[in-house]
């Protein structure tokens, strides 16, 4: 496979994984805001997510209908939804000839129904909920479609490590954002809706409810988003999954690379496998946090050199 192409599968699906966390993400945050109105701030999310800047943030002043056409429809935010599902459709596009027809026909859906000038209109003036719901199913469908229609082959191994990629980095640092603000404000240890929406806005909460009897805990939710090999969002599930992908990439024609990215990933794998929650605390979960996304950015610049040609 030619090395623009599978960069085009590998990036397209990043973009797809990165908006599904987002509006996950503003959903419940938005539903957060109307529960909790003096103590809710939008600066997590924008810092995970958006990546701007304290003025551009200090400008949205909290407003939650601001953010959401910020983070949704914002053309000056380089990582909005309508941005990144533009360079999706992009990258789709290259690489037309090698998707099934369907699978561009969910993608340009989804970049239509975020062109479309009445979502601003209704994020401002409707139930945002609704209308964040209505591009959620967008990506459901087109990731069902995916599933049941690409060819088992190269193109759909780069597709899904992407995807794992992005989840697995989204996961740390919502993570790390979280606990951070436990550090910040002691009292959210005792916070059970602050749990909740944590969970909720990583699709883990009836997990959660089914594994753990005694309540919201900081230490079980630790567990599960990073060491549970069943959650599908945990850092952990995630890794096992961009291995199982990779290995089926393996050539003799670039054996070299193959075995030092391997190798890479293995490490980063039986690291997080032989972590417990107390060793994690031991080590400070910043830190160990940190260092699994500095090993995760690794990987996709491996990636990028290996097998994309530094595209």
């Amino acid at each position: 496979m030619l090395s623009r192409v599978a960069a085009s599968f590998y990036w397209l699906s990043r973009y797809i994984e990165r908006s599904d966390g987002m509006l996950r993400m503003l959903k419940i945050n938005y539903a957060s805001s109307q529960d909790t109105v003096q103590e809710f701030t939008w600066e997590p999310v924008i810092r995970i997510f958006a990546r701007s800047d304290e003025d551009e943030t200090d400008k949205l002043e909290n407003d939650s209908r601001a953010v959401l056409k910020y983070m949704v429809t914002g053309k000056s935010n380089t990582n909005s939804i309508l941005n990144i599902i533009t360079l999706a459709r992009e990258n789709a596009r290259g690489v037309q000839e090698h998707i099934p027809k369907d699978l561009w026909q969910c993608l340009n859906e989804y970049y239509h129904a975020v062109k479309d000038h009445r979502l601003e209109r209704s994020l401002q003036r409707e139930d945002p909920i609704s209308v964040l719901d209505v591009l959620i199913k967008q990506v459901m469908l087109y990731y069902g479609t995916a599933e049941i229609t690409m060819e088992r082959g190269e193109g759909r191994s780069f597709m899904n490590i992407g995807k794992y990629l992005e989840r697995a980095i989204q996961s740390v640092d919502i993570l790390d954002t979280k606990f951070g603000s436990v550090n910040d404000n002691p009292d959210l240890l005792t916070d059970t809706s602050y749990w909740k929406h944590l969970l909720l806005s990583l699709g883990g909460y009836e997990l959660y409810l089914k594994k753990y009897r005694g309540g919201f805990e900081a230490s079980n939710i630790l567990e599960q988003v990073v060491l549970n090999n069943d959650f599908p969002r945990s850092v952990i599930y995630s890794v096992n999954n961009i291995q199982r992908y990779f290995e089926r990439l393996k050539d003799e024609s670039n054996l070299e690379d193959y075995r030092g990215m391997s190798f890479q990933i293995g490490r980063l794998q039986s690291r997080i496998k032989y972590s417990t929650v107390q060793t994690i605390e031991q080590d400070g979960l910043h830190l160990y946090l940190m260092e699994i996304r500095k090993e995760l950015y690794g990987i996709g610049n491996s990636l990028n050199e290996h097998y994309f040609a530094n595209s």
